[in-house]
């Protein structure tokens, strides 16, 4: 069975740092990229942050880029999404999820096939 655990939420304080972890498993690591999303509460789903798992290339959402950063171990089959100067926005379960190579990088929902369960950041102002 694949299985994404996400991990590293918590509370912060704004401004503050936070690093999650998206662990895959029971999937070829190399065809996929690997999609981190958000759900704020009364909010609809958003992409944050994705990255190809075969050659590093990674795409941000306008929101977040220059704060937060997406990295890949392949050795040990796992995502990080280094969140810095978190803002009370950013507060949300964040999901990771795997979508196929072959469809690129974005936040198609539709085209990922694996989610991991949410793990929740809580901002404080």
């Amino acid at each position: 069975d694949v299985q994404l655990q996400a991990s590293g939420g918590g509370l912060v304080q704004a401004g503050g740092s936070l690093r999650l972890s998206c662990a895959a498993s029971g999937l070829t690591f190399d065809n996929y990229a690997i999609g981190w999303f958000r759900q704020a509460p009364g909010k609809e789903r958003e992409g944050v942050s994705c990255i190809s798992s075969r050659d590093g290339s990674t795409y941000y959402a306008d929101s977040v880029k220059g704060r937060f950063t997406i990295s890949s171990d392949n050795a040990k089959n796992t995502v990080y999404l280094q969140m810095n100067s978190l803002k009370p926005e950013d507060t949300a379960f964040y999901y990771c999820a795997a979508v196929r190579l072959h469809y690129g990088l974005g936040f198609s929902e539709t085209l990922y096939d694996y989610w991991g369960q949410g793990t929740l950041v809580t901002v404080s102002s």
